[in-house]
């Protein structure tokens, strides 16, 4: 049957298709990303398929045990460790450490006797042994090699089939040469990632992808890409900042938003045992505008210091500057302080700072932040070792959150004496005080703000 030919212009960084030639792209709106790709379909020819047998749940064996890398913090951010067979995406800024942290994984996990291979498309095989030698895994018995051609990477994978996990850094730099574009293109890292992800599916391997990200933090590619995957984690941190964060944006076998924390030396990542006290402050005293959040990550509680500072200003349009933190969420607090406590912050510059780089994304938050910025317009400092979290309603109630007792029982753990936090009936076994807190309001009551300040 003679073969239609069509054209289409697929944007190389949304991934979206278009019927014709544009400079920008109306997805995405960037400039000059779109390729041409040439797609030749026919209809269905069943001649070579093949009816597939079926399998009965009830009787179809579980999957074997994990496989534990040893790097706590990464086995709990994956679920408990690696499922045989699972696909994992790893991304990352340029420079955050992913090699760094790929390499130090796949040397952990041969010390169990399992065989690793490490392909790296950005690398020579000596560049990566010069970062062994730094990281001290050089004596590790991981095999690796240099390669783009994804059906190179498949033969070898084939020859060696008694291998337990195949690394790809990066997923971006490798090629079909079945297809005419260019590597990185979106025809190319979903084609690349496919015949890897079925090669290592059919194997039972389990299949580590690196993969780069844009400018907006995205991981770059195809989004399907994301959706092909078992797991995808993305490693982040501030370059001025020596901690990084292993976050589980998806995970089919573990839960989601779980975070791990390393801190990069020049040695390598180093695991943070105790994730609450890095972000802790260190001063003696009390300062203005501090506040003390109790948040659940994932699974594991953790206490983070965040930072509050109203100043006047001599603009019309105040700012409100926000690191850590969804900036529409804050403008939704001012806007609640101004209607129940009877604050205007209308003529006031308001920033809020989230204390060791990390983001939080709950609501619970709310209540810390609503009391950071009181401490600091009124210049007076909350009280010491309290912690305090609650999500506020628009008309100023605090409402109940989730896995309180966990929040607290990471305060008492920390020392912390004091929680402020929405009514609950719980029955409270630790040796905190609990004050609750029904409105936003009570806060000016309850910290002894005075309205003169």
């Amino acid at each position: 049957m003679k073969k239609n030919k069509t054209i289409q212009y697929t944007c190389n960084l949304c991934g979206s298709i278009h019927s014709k030639w544009v400079g920008k792209c109306d997805n995405c709106e960037s400039w000059n990303t779109l390729y041409e790709e040439n797609n030749n379909f026919s209809s269905l020819n069943d001649k070579n398929s093949k009816v597939i047998e079926l399998n009965s749940l009830k009787q179809t064996k579980s999957t074997k045990k994990r496989i534990l890398t040893n790097i706590r913090e990464f086995d709990q951010v994956c679920g408990g460790g690696l499922v045989p067979g699972s696909v994992i995406l790893l991304g990352g800024d340029p420079g955050i450490g992913k090699s760094t942290l790929l390499l130090q994984v796949l040397a952990k996990i041969v010390d169990d006797k399992y065989k690793c291979i490490y392909v790296s498309g950005e690398e020579s095989v000596q560049q990566i042994k010069i970062r062994s030698d730094r990281i001290g895994v050089s004596e590790k018995t991981i095999s690796l090699f240099s390669s783009t051609d994804v059906g190179s990477i498949i033969k070898t994978v084939k020859k060696n089939n008694n291998i337990d996990i195949l690394a790809i850094d990066s997923i971006q730099t490798m090629f079909l040469n079945t297809l005419e574009s260019a590597p990185g293109t979106i025809s190319q890292v979903r084609s690349s990632a496919q015949e890897l992800i079925k090669i290592t599916k059919n194997l039972d391997i389990n299949l580590i992808l690196v993969s780069h990200v844009t400018k907006d933090g995205q991981i770059a590619g195809p989004r399907v890409l994301e959706h092909m995957v078992d797991t995808v984690l993305y490693f982040e941190g501030e370059n001025s900042n020596d901690y990084r964060v292993l976050r589980s944006i998806k995970n089919r076998f573990g839960p989601t938003d779980e975070i791990g924390i390393f801190e990069m030396t020049s040695l390598g990542l180093h695991e943070v045992i105790n994730a609450s006290q890095i972000f802790l402050p260190n001063h003696g005293t009390q300062i203005n505008g501090n506040a003390i959040y109790a948040g659940i990550e994932g699974t594991r509680p953790i206490l983070l210091e965040i930072q509050a500072l109203v100043a006047s200003t001599s603009h019309s349009n105040p700012r409100r500057s926000v690191i850590g933190w969804d900036n529409n969420r804050l403008s939704m607090i001012l806007a609640i302080l101004e209607k129940s406590c009877g604050i205007s912050l209308g003529n006031k510059d308001v920033y809020l700072n989230v204390v060791g780089g990390l983001k939080i994304k709950e609501t619970a938050a709310d209540l810390a932040v609503a009391s950071a910025i009181l401490s600091s317009y009124f210049a007076k400092p909350l009280p010491n070792k309290s912690l305090i979290f609650g999500e506020l309603g628009l008309s100023g109630e605090v409402r109940p959150i989730k896995q309180m007792i966990k929040r607290l029982n990471e305060g008492k753990k920390q020392g912390f004496k004091n929680a402020y936090m929405p009514p609950s009936n719980f029955e409270n076994k630790n040796n905190i005080a609990v004050n609750k807190i029904n409105k936003v309001s009570q806060l000016i009551e309850v910290f002894n703000f005075t309205r003169n300040a």
